[in-house]
């Protein structure tokens, strides 16, 4: 006789926040795309990537992977009274201008929008170039 497994999935929501301005995070590599929103002191409120929002292997690092992604990430923090953002972008990939217009497009209202990818002063060694 079979015998019954014990679900242990979550059982209490996410409890609402009411916050009208944060910052919005999104981190595009050569592989994925991961949107985080938060409130001012840094706290998440919400976030996506590209692979929970069910892209798999090479299609995570395009540009319609991050539009897809952005546009969950805004709607999770809208129920959460998110209004306004400021963009954080970091990253060399592929979806960052379409990130930042599917939040606006979602009804975020993005206030700024700054460029904090790390830029090295010519420190450890970069890795060697791709021949295709």
């Amino acid at each position: 006789m079979a015998r019954q497994k014990a679900t242990r999935g979550r059982i209490r929501r996410r409890a609402r926040k009411n916050i009208a301005a944060g910052h919005a995070h999104i981190k595009t590599s050569f592989n994925n795309t991961i949107v985080t929103l938060t409130d001012r002191a840094g706290n998440v409120i919400a976030w996506e990537t590209a692979g929970s929002a069910g892209f798999k292997g090479s299609r995570k690092s395009t540009p319609f992977a991050a539009q897809v992604t952005a546009d969950a990430a805004a709607r999770k923090g809208m129920e959460h009274g998110l209004q306004k953002v400021e963009v954080f972008v970091k990253g060399p990939g592929s979806g960052r201008e379409t990130a930042i217009r599917s939040l606006q497009a979602a009804g975020l209202e993005v206030t700024s929008v700054t460029d904090v990818s790390p830029v090295p002063h010519n420190g450890c060694r970069a890795r060697k170039r791709r021949r295709v």
